[in-house]
């Protein structure tokens, strides 16, 4: 059983560690939870029907909730009251199907409720404020703080927050609660960051409590590369995408994973960590001692690098902690798929063995997993996937070391380049909204 708490509707959003995800319908209706009619679970009843009526993107009749759900005729005249009175629907008009009285149709109201999204990248803070059908109503960018100080950053994101809500026009009592997508490792359950690469003075950061403190909203903290992926579940959970890994690109390497529509987390929520799986033997010493570790081969401080050996780029100026300036680095990165995209052959190269290196990565997490579909995205992904593209799903599906016999499918992400900050506004949708069976747990 989950230790997800309460129903939601039963009491306010709460600061409670994240342990579940809903699962997306197969589309023919399956998956679709079920309520029940038994007394004292109104709010758990109230989630189903949400949910339900969130999934039909047409919306639903009473009787085909009751239908979808389960729920007696009664419990869903109940339930579909009290959330008209919430403003959480509205009834968008009357279809004639046969004889008897025309069924009116139940809608999601967008503006019934919204939440905040927070990406932090070690170059970009990225901040969504989506509505209660998963779109964008604000959004904004910042530049992390050079210094890379907890403090600094909690400061910023708090006072981007307030800007954000307050330029929007969204009534700051409908927000439900922030999200933060964040690079792991982290403790899901106590809300700290740990010890993330890239910042250095980020160890052991309590961010979820900070940031609610400075904000007065409940916050969720998940991994960044869990949210995307999470974001590519509610925004594809009508063309079958089932299992697949998310392939994040950002000034790091991660990877999200979905197995049959639900989130994989792992015991400690940090899973997706595929950065060290050895792609090239004769390659260059990774941190980790190893030799030709995918995400030192790979990322844009990896490819600059390869760049400027190659003298194609100059280097880029070194912060305080002697590391590349991550500015510089983006700027670099982009000129350098300048190069490749007029056909500078050196360019080219640098990027074409990048796809190569990937692509025995993704061989053995399709292998260890069995998916069937590979989804590529993240703030810097656009920069180089056309020279990536080239060469990757080639790669993929030739390897010798390839085990399934299925066809793969090579996609760009649904959501776009912010990716990681729409999950994590949807995983704060998902806690408030989505039913949950331990909600119907008796609490003595």
């Amino acid at each position: 059983m989950d230790n997800c708490g309460e129903a939601p509707g039963e009491r306010e959003l709460e600061i409670v560690p994240l342990g579940c995800i809903w699962t997306t319908p197969d589309g023919e209706g399956g998956g679709m939870r079920t309520g029940t009619n038994l007394p004292a679970i109104g709010g758990y009843n109230q989630a189903v029907v949400l949910d339900a009526i969130r999934r039909a993107e047409d919306g639903l009749s009473r009787v085909e909730l009751a239908e979808r759900t389960g729920l007696s005729a009664q419990t869903i005249g109940n339930v579909s009251r009290r959330l008209l009175d919430a403003g959480l629907v509205i009834e968008t008009g009357k279809i004639v199907n046969g004889p008897g009285k025309p069924r009116t149709i139940l809608q999601l109201e967008s503006r019934g409720s919204y939440a905040v999204g927070v990406h932090i990248d070690p170059a970009v803070i990225t901040y969504v404020v989506l509505d209660l059908r998963g779109s964008i109503v604000s959004h904004s960018r910042t530049r992390t703080p050079s210094a890379s100080q907890p403090d600094q950053v909690v400061d910023l994101m708090a006072r981007s927050i307030d800007h954000l809500i307050d330029d929007s026009g969204v009534d700051r009592s409908l927000v439900l609660g922030v999200g933060i997508a964040s690079p792991g490792p982290i403790d899901a359950d106590a809300g700290i960051v740990l010890d993330p690469p890239m910042l250095p003075r980020w160890q052991d950061v309590p961010l979820r409590a900070a940031l609610s403190e400075a904000t007065g909203l409940p916050v969720l903290l998940e991994k960044d590369v869990t949210a995307a992926a999470v974001a590519e579940l509610w925004f594809s959970s009508r063309n079958g995408r089932a299992n697949f890994a998310f392939v994040y690109y950002g000034t790091g390497f991660g990877t999200g994973l979905v197995i049959n529509r639900e989130a994989v987390r792992g015991a400690s929520s940090n899973a997706g960590d595929a950065g060290h799986i050895t792609v090239d033997a004769g390659g260059r010493v990774c941190i980790c001692g190893r030799r030709g570790c995918v995400g030192d081969l790979i990322t844009p401080r990896s490819l600059v690098r390869q760049a400027v050996e190659a003298g194609l780029l100059p280097l880029p100026p070194a912060t305080e902690d002697d590391l590349l300036d991550l500015a510089s680095i983006v700027s670099s990165l982009h000129r350098l798929a300048e190069l490749a995209g007029s056909g500078d052959p050196a360019a080219t190269k640098i990027l074409h063995d990048a796809g190569r290196h990937l692509a025995r990565a993704i061989v053995v997490i399709v292998n260890l997993l069995d998916l069937d579909e590979i989804v590529f995205g993240g703030p810097f992904w656009e920069e180089i996937s056309g020279a990536i593209l080239e060469v990757l799903p080639f790669a993929v599906e030739s390897s010798e070391a390839l085990i399934p016999k299925h066809g793969l499918r090579f996609e760009r992400s649904a959501v776009g380049e912010d990716v990681a900050a729409v999950g994590a506004a949807v995983l704060v949708l998902d806690h408030a909204f989505s039913p949950r069976p331990s909600a119907m747990l008796i609490s003595v």
